[in-house]
């Protein structure tokens, strides 16, 4: 079995075959980050999908293809004619925070929260996709001649280059539109956000025969990049958990059913042909890797290898802190107008001792989340990390610390197409068997005075910003 995976995630688009044999990379391109305003963050629809083609193009004789997506990004295209009428908004983009907001403060995340599992935030695309219907001039022309069509990535990547207008029940979970108990559209939601349900894809299955892409190669699986992850991971159990520090860290843990927790979000991992759907929960930090690039765009380090280990204890021992809330605060704060900062810098704070609070500000943040998944401090199968910060043995040392449980750092990089493959394999009726290896981190235990000091900045930031937000928002706001 050749199984082609394609991950087309927030900055590149990468391609890679696994079979028995091994891994393979066949094609990797970056795409343009565009930032048209404050708060906003955009893809080209067109770049993507042509990385996407070039990825197929690219690739040799294989059995199969799997399609991992960004998950929240979204966008709108004319049905008749596939052209894109928007960019794609990313998950990171924040221009819908006042509109989220207002909801809030009619009470409305109590039915998002019981009907899809998630908090009223920008980050997902239901908000998204009613501002496009409500200030897009060309939407409502197009909703009114039935040629509006309104999704995640994914459905406009399958759109345009399988001819099937479907996305698939992890990525469904993604957009606050979803309702989880019956896995299909929720009227009320749509109505809340001002999302035209008519406009949205059929929801299809993770895996099996999903469309026929160019150059006649089968798609048998379509995913959102995390849970791919998930999969790739090895995670098949209930408390199977995997934690991958990318542009932002997002963790999710397999739960067996429909389950919540304070903060953490119930989720679809996936739900393969003829199978009921696999839960999980989610939790996630805004800023990760970006935070460490943050730093080093200020000029606190040159080289990666300057922070791989400090001669110093923790910063955090010395009553110095770091927020990472750069994008504000996701699980399970919930806050986007939290904002990120030092705290506890003296006239002999050096710039090592800020990139450490920088890596342990991540740390904590991580920790946070596990916490709010309320998963079993004691389990014996250690949490799998990947990712950019797994790489550096400094801090997945301090991760395994602050979490109380053992970590296994990966060996295999590419986990994300590894999940995507092995899915996309086990849709066209077959299986690529993968042993994972990896180093094991062993927690040591932590002074609990450390976990009070980051709650205390992390409680300053949040009130810092709500003043911040006020102020910007005018005098009517106060």
């Amino acid at each position: 079995m050749k199984a082609l995976a394609i991950d087309q995630g927030t900055t590149s688009t990468r391609a890679f075959l696994f079979e028995a044999a091994g891994a393979t990379r066949v094609h990797a391109v970056e795409h343009r980050q565009i930032y048209p305003a404050p708060g906003h963050v955009e893809h080209d629809p067109e770049e993507l999908v042509a990385n996407i083609a070039a990825c197929l193009a690219a690739a040799p004789e294989i059995d199969c293809v799997g399609l991992a997506n960004q998950g929240e990004s979204c966008l709108a295209w004319d049905g008749a004619t596939g052209r894109a009428i928007t960019p794609v908004i990313v998950w990171q983009d924040a221009r819908t925070t006042d509109i989220c907001e207002r909801l809030k403060a009619a009470g409305a995340e109590a039915t998002t929260l019981a009907r899809a599992g998630l908090p009223l935030d920008p980050y997902f695309s239901a908000s998204k996709l009613g501002w496009i219907v409500e200030n897009v001039p060309e939407a409502r022309p197009l909703l009114a001649a039935g040629r509006l069509r309104l999704g995640t990535t994914d459905a406009f990547f399958r759109d345009r280059l399988a001819g099937s207008f479907a996305t698939d029940p992890s990525t469904a979970s993604r957009t606050s539109l979803l309702n989880l108990a019956t896995g299909a559209w929720d009227a009320e939601l749509c109505a809340l956000f001002g999302v035209p349900i008519e406009a949205l894809p059929e929801i299809r299955p993770t895996t099996g025969a999903l469309g026929i892409l160019p150059g006649g190669k089968t798609l048998t699986a379509s995913i959102v990049d995390q849970q791919a992850a998930l999969y790739g991971h090895g995670a098949r159990a209930p408390g199977d958990a995997k934690i991958t520090f990318g542009t932002g860290a997002f963790a999710l843990a397999l739960t067996g059913s429909l389950a919540s927790a304070r903060g953490a979000l119930p989720t679809i991992a996936w739900a393969e042909h003829g199978e009921p759907p696999v839960y999980a929960l989610d939790g996630g930090v805004y800023a990760a890797s970006s935070a460490v690039n943050f730093a080093r765009k200020l000029g606190l380090f040159a080289e990666f290898s300057e922070i791989d280990r400090f001669d110093a204890e923790p910063a955090i021992a010395r009553g110095i802190a770091f927020v990472p809330a750069l994008a504000g605060l996701a699980c399970p704060h919930w806050d986007r107008n939290a904002r990120g900062a030092w705290m506890g810098l003296s006239l002999d704070t050096d710039r090592s001792s800020m990139v450490q609070a920088v890596l342990e500000g991540v740390a904590f943040r991580m920790a946070e989340v596990m916490q709010a998944m309320a998963l079993d401090r004691t389990a014996c199968a250690p949490v799998s990390i990947d990712g950019g910060m797994s790489r550096n043995p400094w801090f997945c040392q301090f991760l395994a610390d602050l979490l109380g449980r053992p970590i296994r750092i990966s060996d295999e990089p590419e986990l994300t197409a590894l999940g995507c493959a092995q899915l996309a394999a086990r849709g066209a009726g077959d299986e690529i068997a993968w042993r994972l290896t990896g180093r094991v981190l062993q927690p040591r235990p932590v002074p609990a005075d450390w976990f009070a000091t980051f709650r205390a900045a992390r409680a300053a930031v949040q009130g810092f910003g709500g003043r911040a937000a006020n102020r910007t928002a005018g005098p009517e706001a106060a």
